[in-house]
């Protein structure tokens, strides 16, 4: 039987059902894991997402021909069954399982092992074909619990009010922004958000999500305003003169990438916190095993490594190249 999911020139294509996964070209048919700009691209006739996804898409993508499904409710195109599955990466980011004559596949998309009380709990899918990403695929990519990331932001941010100066966490302005809003109620006044932030907020909130109170930093705003509060912004505003509005701006980074010492100094920070919304090393070898798969297709991030590590304990892997953007790179475009 010929392979079910070929590697396109447009991304990951099941010819028998007649539709693309995250395409990166405009195609009829895109199923779409997750709303993240490097997966979810615009111009195609028709998307298929989790129902949580569709109004981050929506503002992504503008208006559109949207199908929406509930996790593990499947559908038949062309005779393939597909469903999907709880990725854990961000809010409505799934999995995709793809059924055909007997052959399973699941396409990850981007994923974590952790819960982290918002995105839905990442759920192991066997099959007989694994497509995993590898963003953090080295052994050096190790994360602690994400309590103990949420206590170390919050220390900080207590330090930065008790010394005058505001804090300012970086995060990418889907996902991430949205989980740090867990911790931070509790040692900030006020919580202000950069206007990115802010549409996406009023996007999830008009969907029915009850996230904490945010407001947005506008113009008028005096810099009294910002005594006792905590300032969430993209990475792209690092080094803007949108920062300088803040009295004495102390900047901290919430990426997976601090674990690796010299990129708080490189990126010109006052603080780094290692939390990222993909798996750790880990991880990917706990999802991987958890799936049974016989082989794995290892994408965007260390895949040589990740890919030689699967071959020499036993298991068939392949690297493939694709257009998927690392977290570093999914920063910048959100």
């Amino acid at each position: 039987m010929a392979q079910l999911i070929e590697f396109s020139d447009k991304g990951l294509y099941c010819r028998q059902g007649g539709f693309y996964i995250d395409p990166w070209k405009a195609v009829d048919k895109a199923v779409i894991t997750h709303a993240h700009s490097d997966h979810a691209r615009w111009g195609s006739r028709s998307y298929l997402c989790h129902h949580q996804c569709k109004p981050l898409l929506q503002l992504r993508l503008g208006e559109n021909d949207y199908q929406t499904v509930e996790w593990e409710e499947p559908l038949f195109m062309n005779g393939v069954k597909v469903s999907l599955h709880p990725a854990g990466h961000m809010i409505g980011s799934s999995q995709v399982r793809v059924e055909y004559q007997g052959e399973v596949w699941v396409i990850s998309g981007d994923y974590k092992i952790e819960d982290d009380g918002l995105s839905g709990k990442f759920e192991p899918v066997p099959c007989h074909t694994f497509i995993t990403e590898s963003t953090f695929g080295l052994p050096i990519y190790d994360w602690k619990p994400q309590h103990a990331i949420f206590q170390q932001i919050q220390d900080w941010v207590r330090s930065c009010t008790a010394t005058g100066k505001t804090p300012v966490l970086l995060a990418y302005s889907l996902g991430k922004a949205q989980r740090l809003l867990q911790c931070l109620p509790e040692v900030a006044s006020t919580i202000y958000v950069h206007g990115a932030i802010w549409n996406t907020q009023e996007v999830l909130v008009k969907a029915g999500w009850a996230l904490p109170d945010v407001r947005p930093v506008t113009p008028e705003l005096s810099k009294d305003a910002f005594a006792g509060a905590v300032v969430l912004a993209p990475p792209g505003t690092d080094s803007s003169p949108w920062i300088k509005r803040f009295p004495e701006p102390s900047i901290g980074v919430c990426s997976g990438w601090m674990q690796v010492r010299g990129h708080v100094r490189r990126s010109n920070v006052d603080a780094g916190f290692v939390l990222s919304d993909h798996a750790d090393w880990k991880g990917l070898l706990q999802a991987i095993k958890a799936t049974g798969a016989q082989k794995v297709f290892v994408t965007h991030g260390f895949q040589s490594a990740l890919s030689r590590y699967l071959t020499e304990t036993g298991i068939e892997a392949a690297e493939v190249k694709t257009e998927y953007g690392d977290e570093q790179e999914t920063e910048a475009q959100v």
